[in-house]
C-alpha cells in the first residue's frame, strides 16, 4: 500500500518560467501573434497573426509600395521604420521583389496605408507581449 503524499504548499511550489523579455519582443517583432505564442496565449496570438498579416498582403496586393530607408525624405523614412515594424513578412516582401508599388493604380495609396499600418499595429502587440513577460497582465 501507497503512503498518501502531503499537500505542497504555495511556498515550496515552483515559481512558473516565463521566457525572457528579449526573446518575446524579438519574436513580437518578427511574426506577429508569436511573443503571445510564447507566453501561451494562443489565442491572441492567432487573432494577431490572422489580423496583421493579411493586412500586409492587402496592402502589396493593392499596390502599396515597400519604402526604403532614404534620410532625405523624412515621410518616407518615417513609412519605411513603421513597415519593418512586421520583421519577417517585410524581409520577405522585399527580398522576393513585392512591393515596387504601382504609382498610377487606384488603390496605391490605400496599399501603403495597410502595409504601414500593419507595421504600426504590431508594435502595439509587441508591447503587448512586452507587459505579459514582464507580469504586468
Amino acid at each position: 500500500m501507497v503512503a498518501p503524499r502531503k499537500p505542497i504548499s504555495a511556498s515550496q511550489m515552483p515559481a512558473p518560467t516565463r521566457p525572457g523579455l528579449a526573446l518575446t519582443c524579438g519574436l513580437a517583432w518578427l511574426v506577429p501573434g508569436a511573443g503571445h505564442m510564447l507566453q501561451g496565449q494562443a489565442g491572441k496570438a492567432l487573432t494577431f497573426g490572422a489580423t496583421l498579416l493579411p493586412m500586409f498582403l492587402f496592402g502589396l496586393m493593392f499596390g502599396g509600395q515597400l519604402f526604403p530607408f532614404q534620410g532625405t525624405e523624412p515621410l518616407v523614412l518615417l513609412a519605411a521604420a513603421a513597415q519593418w515594424m512586421l520583421g519577417a513578412p517585410r524581409l520577405v516582401a522585399g527580398l522576393a521583389g513585392y512591393g515596387v508599388g504601382d504609382v498610377v493604380a487606384a488603390s496605391y495609396e490605400y496599399g501603403n496605408t495597410f502595409l504601414i499600418v500593419s507595421g504600426l499595429l504590431n508594435v502595439l502587440v509587441l508591447f503587448d507581449a512586452a507587459d505579459v513577460a514582464r507580469g504586468r497582465k
